[in-house]
């Protein structure tokens, strides 16, 4: 990744630095070291932010770092079964057709767990394929090899935008 990217690891750095220039601001009386300290937390939370942000828009997701990854199929298919079997369930409590509320909840319950496979399986393939990346950038720039360290870097940033697009359903899901 490049200097200009926000990462989970740098606003981590950054906030133990402010921790430590907090204490010596504490320790001297420094309302300098005070102040800066501050404005260096407040940096470090705007980065681990920005590192867990992902524009989504139907199955394509984007990162701050340009990273772009697409669902997997399960989790767009998943959703579209969860909507119908909501649908059905309704138009069965409606018309009082228990036969199609029972199918709605079957197709609602069925699609929920399609939609977890599909969330699980993005989540397990952007962890794999973020430490690809970074191990691969990591030779390619002990090599020298300045094409195949952004190729690997981009490969990062896609795993990455995958990787944080499940989280942030898993998310959701668990606050619902």
């Amino acid at each position: 990744m490049s200097d200009k990217d926000s990462s989970t690891a740098k606003s981590w750095a950054d906030s133990a630095l402010a921790q430590g220039q907090s204490a010596l601001g504490s320790l001297t009386g420094s309302t300098g070291d005070k102040a800066e300290a501050a404005a260096r937390k407040d940096q470090a939370a705007s980065e681990k932010e920005a590192s867990h942000s992902v524009g989504k828009l139907g199955p394509l997701n984007v990162s701050p770092s340009g990273g772009v990854s697409t669902d997997d199929p399960n989790r767009t298919e998943g959703s579209w079964n969860q909507t119908l079997g909501s649908a059905k369930e309704s138009l069965g409590s409606l018309t009082g057709s228990s036969s199609l509320q029972k199918e709605g909840e079957r197709q609602n319950a069925e699609g929920k767990g399609q939609e977890a496979q599909g969330q699980l399986s993005d989540f397990g393939s952007g962890v794999q394929d973020r430490v690809k990346g970074a191990a691969g950038g990591m030779m390619a720039g002990l090599t020298g090899d300045r094409e195949k360290e952004e190729e690997m870097r981009m490969k990062h940033d896609d795993a990455k935008t995958k990787q944080r697009s499940a989280e942030a359903d898993i998310q959701k899901q668990a606050e619902a």
